[in-house]
């Protein structure tokens, strides 16, 4: 089951133009991850595609209508630093790309 998405995200990484020997995408719940230096920074699942931000920028993300809280399953708590894009597959390459860097450095950055 979480294969697709793990060929799919793989897929979005390589479309972004961030893939390298730092980016590594494995199998993740029902989904799959990607991860840079070790550290997640990007989920992808049946619910949508999900990205590590700082609170700040969460809050800002989640003012607009494209994204929402990052819940794994229905009735558990929001997961706090991340933002989920249920519509993901409308972000057009640029958009996705700087997504994903500055989530990969939120990623990096808070595990210093």
């Amino acid at each position: 089951m979480a294969h697709p998405y793990l060929e799919q995200l793989q897929n979005l990484v390589q479309d972004a133009r961030i893939g390298g020997s730092d980016v590594v995408c494995k199998h993740f719940f029902s989904g799959a991850a990607a991860y840079t230096h070790g550290k997640i920074f990007a989920s992808l699942t049946p619910k949508g595609l999900a990205l590590k931000f700082s609170d700040s920028r969460c809050s800002e993300l989640l003012k607009n209508d494209f994204a929402e809280p990052l819940q794994y399953f229905d009735n558990s708590p929001v997961k706090r630093g991340y933002v989920l894009f249920p519509e993901h597959t409308k972000f057009e390459s640029k958009e996705l790309e700087q997504y994903f860097r500055e989530s990969m450095s939120s990623a990096t950055h808070d595990a210093a």
